[in-house]
């Protein structure tokens, strides 16, 4: 008796279904159509063996499913009779039943057994099953032409099944990792708010313990439909799990969150999400279960269906974002370093020594035009393109969104840029100081002689602008981090790194480079100097990570 009533269920589920079963050569078999209409006829499969619908009913008419009333019918007819089938949420279906199959009889449906069935959808939703009512009627004098959703009445209660689609392994772990990054996960489904909140809880949407007795549920849309604007805009910042929803209510939805501030992406497959999608900042349309409609309205298509790849790419564009920022760092804050060696160079050049011989009272530059240039090649070409490509360094996925209306270069940044640009043109001041006569300092202008000194100082600078632009490339990599974290992980900055260090050594070394960019050899103490000084920048922006890192504790 129990498989005749299993067999009577299934078949009623399958005569209201759109789903195809199919098989390949090799005897593989695949759902053509909506996964769930599909696990009807796989579970007539598994019972009878059966891959079609039932051969002798044939279709006269259908009122397809629509969300605002959440179940969908067809009329069918074997011999002279004709049928209603129909299938939907259980709740909704119950109330368009007046009776109920019990074996080959019909039996009004009392009170009573409106409750015991509605207490079985309930255990079953709280166990993360999503459920489905099934019913039919006698249909002898509705005409097919004229057939629609008026139909569903006065029908025959068969039966309530319970399908399961276990969520992704990864799932749960996406969702914890998408919450770490400060990243609100919503579901908004058209299931049972039993269900929504278990499989919600399963996933950590919410706590564990929703959707149990005593524990709150999902927010549903007979509730949303009784909250203004901005009654809405207070639900959603405290909400995370919407059940029996319609599109409209998909939309207000997203529309309440952008009201709030916020960035919001949505993602669906069926064309009613195509107005949701639309409306929100990113659109995410399925690109497997996804319809045409929905591909179009949204901003992007995901290849998988998996709201772990979603999490994933928001660490790659995290991680993208960072090297952008980056190599902005690094570019400016050694530009600034430029700027500032010429421009106090130039201004305090009488305190250092840099007196032009030929012309009192006036200074000669301490780095010349095609110095300037040969910087900005070297250095600005082949590090500042590895940070394009260089991997996560800090965990991107431990900070919180930025603001839509955050700058790239923000004060902090800026403050960075600036302190450092500043401190590469004081060490460059110094070691002209030290490499020329006169001044504050002295102490390596007797390793040259007087017509060298000031070439000797020239080149030393110069080459030391370019080892603390080299370090200056390690110490941007992180805004906060030590440059000796991830040391060698981008193999293509260090390729980057030898290669303007031989540049550098060829331009100061070859005699015929050194005509062309006004240089002259170093002996090995000028050599320790401007690599020294490259150290140096690279201790001074470890001292401030280390500060900003214990105030931030």
């Amino acid at each position: 008796e129990a498989a005749a009533e299993a067999r009577r269920l299934l078949a009623s589920g399958v005569l209201a279904n759109n789903a195809q079963l199919d098989q390949d050569e090799d005897g593989n078999w695949t759902i053509q159509g909506d996964p769930t209409e599909g696990a009807f006829l796989v579970a007539q499969h598994k019972l009878d063996g059966v891959t079609e619908r039932v051969s002798w009913f044939e279709r006269d008419a259908e009122a397809p499913f629509d969300s605002d009333r959440k179940m969908m019918s067809v009329l069918s007819h074997w011999d002279d009779r004709q049928r209603v089938f129909a299938k939907g949420a259980p709740d909704v279906l119950l109330e368009r039943c007046v009776e109920e199959q019990v074996g080959r009889e019909q039996r009004p449906l009392t009170e009573e057994r409106r409750e015991e069935i509605s207490q079985v959808v309930v255990e079953l939703s709280e166990q993360g099953y999503r459920t489905l009512g099934v019913a039919w009627r006698h249909a002898d004098d509705d005409d097919p032409d004229d057939f629609d959703e008026s139909a569903e009445r006065d029908l025959v209660w068969v039966g309530v099944v319970g399908i399961i689609d276990p969520p992704r392994e990864e799932a749960a772990q996406a969702i914890k990792e998408a919450h770490r990054a400060g990243i609100k996960t919503v579901m908004i489904t058209g299931d049972h708010p039993v269900t929504a909140a278990r499989i919600a809880a399963d996933l950590g949407i919410v706590d564990e313990g929703a959707g149990q007795e005593g524990a709150p549920e999902a927010v549903t849309g007979r509730d949303l439909e009784n909250l203004s604007d901005e009654e809405l805009t207070d639900v959603v910042r405290r909400t995370n799990v919407y059940a029996r929803v319609s599109p409209e209510h998909k939309l207000r939805i997203v529309d309440a969150l952008q009201a709030d501030r916020q960035i919001v992406s949505m993602t669906g497959d069926g064309v009613n999400d195509a107005p949701a999608l639309k409306s929100a900042d990113i659109g995410i349309a399925m690109g497997i279960t996804g319809t045409e409609v929905t591909k179009e309205a949204g901003h992007m298509i995901l290849g998988d269906d998996n709201y772990a790849t979603i999490v994933a790419a928001v660490r790659q564009g995290r991680v993208i974002f960072d090297n952008i920022k980056k190599f902005i760092r690094y570019l400016l804050s050694s530009n600034m370093g430029e700027v500032a060696t010429v421009f106090l160079g130039v201004v305090l050049g009488s305190f250092i020594g840099l007196a032009d011989p030929g012309n009192p009272g006036a200074t000669v530059v301490p780095l010349l035009a095609t110095q300037i240039l040969w910087i900005n090649l070297v250095t600005d070409s082949g590090p500042a393109l590895a940070m394009g490509v260089d991997p996560e360094i800090d965990d991107v996925m431990s900070r919180k969104p930025r603001r839509y209306d955050d700058r790239i270069i923000d004060n902090h940044m800026w403050a960075r840029i600036i302190g450092t640009g500043l401190v590469m043109g004081v060490i460059s001041l110094l070691i002209y100081d030290l490499s020329l006569p006169g001044g504050f300092l002295s102490g390596l202008e007797h390793l040259a002689g007087t017509d060298e000194q000031l070439a000797v100082a020239r080149t030393t600078v110069f080459t030391a602008l370019v080892m603390m632009q080299l370090f200056n490339a390690l110490n941007s990599r992180s805004d906060l981090g030590s440059a000796f974290s991830h040391l060698f992980t981008n193999k293509w900055l260090w390729i980057s790194l030898a290669g303007a260090t031989i540049a550098q050594v060829a331009v100061v070394e070859v005699p015929f480079l050194q005509a062309a960019f006004g240089t002259t050899s170093l002996d090995w103490v000028h050599w320790a100097v401007a690599v020294g000084a490259g150290v140096a920048i690279l201790a001074y922006e470890e001292i401030v990570k280390a500060v900003r890192r214990a105030v931030a504790r």
